[in-house]
């Protein structure tokens, strides 16, 4: 079990601890000058003989220092709120009870201190306070008990207070990959680095490998402690020291707010959408994009908060939100996070976070704010799930939910209306219904093209991604044409992709235009005039015959040897054949034999082995050439 202190300056949090543990958490010299807790003090002890080590983390009461008491109260199990008997309840006794609502923590116990000073009025009193203030919050009715660090009264039934929270205390999920926001890192002689935090989620074990965020270095774990011990292993809920190394790496580049991640699991990001409730006592509303510190594990960043339900925010109300930080930051579902006010002197409100990786378009539009409020109220990536995919056009890519629920895909359960795709950038998920649209529409395109453009065999694949509209990425498209592909609804020839009762049709004028062009190309044979004198013969612009010959080679009539040179399939096939004759007869073959056998010149026999070369037909050795019998059925002349 964790505990951390909560509680005002000069209430006797550290004196408390030290009556408890026998430990003082004020370990730097300036702390014991001042008397005066600065920094966050970590205490181990069992509290009674075989009850294993329980945790400690006491944090500074001093209103400057609120922003390392948030770096200590992230993961702990249980708050031991301290209230002093002569004060009673003070403005940083209500401002870390806020806090650690706010950050969700389970249990509290509340201790109050320095009776020895007062008489039992006063402790009726103060009782009485800490009643009133607790009465609306979730720790309502949480044990109090009354202490003294000076004489001990009230100090063994704090223990054993401690002893049966700490029995009753849930395990923490040691599933999902490992997560430790770090808090302290200093060197060890004849060690090394070592960094401190609260674990969690997941396991380490000496010899993994982690990555610093955000700067995305590599580290080794050389060796752990876990709650104060030596250990080859570390989980979820414990308080945890790693000696880590690398290629390159030192003290100054580690501080606290950065954090140490399973590999799979990073992914920096600046764009978290989130749960955001203002504490009822703040005293201004709260405006859209307003400038905020952001406190979430170690991490203290300036950010702002794009409101998405509305210009503003009045106080004790709670609104979706979006933090845009300043730099790149960690976290998964379900994080607890604080804001405060820019000069860090207030804590305005905290929440949830939702998705670590919102978007920065269509942030407000009702399918997004559907799916932000099902993360709100599930626990889990399966309740959650039907609502984000229902939402989601374009599928949602498998490792991003990973990451943002921390869940490995083999543990997954998902519902029977979602659609697991493979694609070559990964797996993606998409609502059923949803994937059988995208096919639907993309066929229903598909046919409106053969309509415009009844005289081309299709498109290619890009310029039907383009006309069709799909509101997918690449990726996802390929794998949608390939589906369709297998089951006989889309047909490719070549590049073209068409329905597989498409045929091309020329219009009347192409016709008619062909059937002058046809006797010119079949009368010249293996020497096919060029498009200039084709087009002059029959009294056409260039540019006009140009693009009928296009047409026809795509509809496989016509073959584009060179930029305006084009041969018909029959002569093209009487060529390939003579390619194939001669290369049984006296391979490889020789252009000058090819030349001869045609009764070309050279220049034009070269240009057209070129184009067996692109076909596939034929692959030049030297200065000859050898048929690729391979592929000598798949083209021209091979009948």
């Amino acid at each position: 079990m964790i505990v951390g202190t909560a509680g005002h300056i000069d209430h006797g949090k550290t004196s408390l601890l030290q009556a408890l543990t026998g430990q003082s958490g004020d370990r730097r010299p300036q702390e014991r000058e001042r008397g005066m807790t600065i920094d966050l003090g970590y205490l181990y002890a069992e509290l009674a003989p075989g009850a294993g080590l329980t945790g400690f983390i006491d944090v500074p009461g001093h209103e400057k220092f609120t922003h390392n008491m948030l770096a200590g109260a992230q993961g702990i199990d249980l708050v031991l709120l301290v209230v002093a008997a002569d004060d009673g309840v003070m403005p940083q006794t209500r401002e870390h009870l806020a806090i650690v609502e706010l950050l969700g923590i389970p249990r509290a116990l509340v201790a109050i201190t320095k009776t020895d000073r007062v008489e039992a009025g006063r402790l009726v009193e103060v009782r009485r306070q800490i009643e009133h203030l607790l009465a609306t919050g979730p720790f309502a009715g949480a044990p109090m008990l009354a202490v003294s660090s000076v004489t001990g009264e009230g100090v063994d039934a704090l223990r054993q207070a401690l002893l049966q929270a700490q029995g009753e205390v849930l395990k923490r999920g040691r599933e999902g990959g490992f997560r430790l926001a770090i808090d302290r890192a200093f060197s060890v002689a004849g060690a090394g680095i070592v960094v401190t935090g609260t674990a969690l989620s997941g396991m380490v074990a000496v010899g993994d490998r982690l990555i610093l965020g955000p700067s995305g270095k590599t580290v080794r774990v050389r060796g752990l402690h876990a709650q104060n011990q030596p250990a080859e292993l570390a989980f979820a809920g414990q308080r945890v020291a790693l000696n880590i190394s690398a290629d390159r790496l030192e003290l100054g580049h580690i501080h606290r707010g950065q954090w140490l991640l399973a590999e799979a699991l990073f992914a920096p990001t600046q764009r978290l959408d989130i749960d955001f409730q203002l504490l009822p006592d703040e005293t201004r509303t709260f405006e859209h994009f307003q400038p905020v510190h952001l406190h979430l594990g170690t991490q203290d960043v300036i950010a702002r908060v794009a409101l998405l339900e509305g210009p503003r925010l009045l106080p004790g109300e709670r609104m979706l939100a979006q933090l845009l930080t300043n730099v790149p930051v960690h976290g998964v579902k379900g994080d607890r996070l604080i804001l405060r006010d820019p000069s860090a002197q207030r804590t305005l409100g905290g929440g949830q976070l939702l998705d670590p990786f919102a978007p920065a378009r269509q942030r407000r539009s009702p399918g997004r704010l559907a799916q932000l409020r099902a993360l709100a109220i599930s626990s889990s990536l399966e309740q959650a799930l039907p609502t984000l995919l229902e939402y989601s056009e374009s599928g949602i890519d498998s490792q991003r939910l990973e990451r943002q629920f921390n869940r490995p895909r083999e543990g997954w359960s998902l519902p029977d209306n979602v659609r697991l795709i493979e694609t070559r950038q990964g797996q993606v998920l998409f609502n059923a219904q949803r994937w059988g649209i995208l096919k639907f529409t993309l066929l229903e395109q598909l046919a409106r093209f053969h309509e415009l453009e009844p005289d081309q065999m299709g498109p290619d694949r890009d310029r039907l991604r383009r006309f069709s509209g799909l509101n997918i990425e690449h990726s996802t498209f390929v794998s949608l044409l390939e589906e369709l592909r297998s089951a006989g609804s889309l047909t490719a020839s070549g590049p073209w992709l068409h329905l597989p009762d498409h045929q091309v049709r020329l219009n009347a004028d192409d016709e008619t235009l062909w059937q002058a062009l046809q006797p010119l190309f079949e009368q010249a044979g293996f020497d096919p005039p060029w498009v200039r004198d084709v087009a002059k013969a029959v009294n056409q612009e260039d540019a006009t015959v140009r693009l009928l010959l296009r047409k026809l080679a795509r509809l496989g009539v016509m073959h584009q040897v060179v930029r305006d040179l084009f041969f018909t399939d029959i002569t093209l096939r009487q060529m390939a054949a003579v390619l194939l004759r001669l290369g049984e007869e006296n391979p490889p073959i020789q252009v000058t034999a090819f030349r001869d056998a045609l009764g070309l010149g050279r220049k034009r026999s070269i240009q057209i082995l070129e184009y067996f070369d692109r076909l596939g037909l034929t692959r030049r050795l030297g200065e000859g050439r050898q048929i690729r019998f391979d592929n000598a059925l798949a083209n021209p002349g091979a009948d």
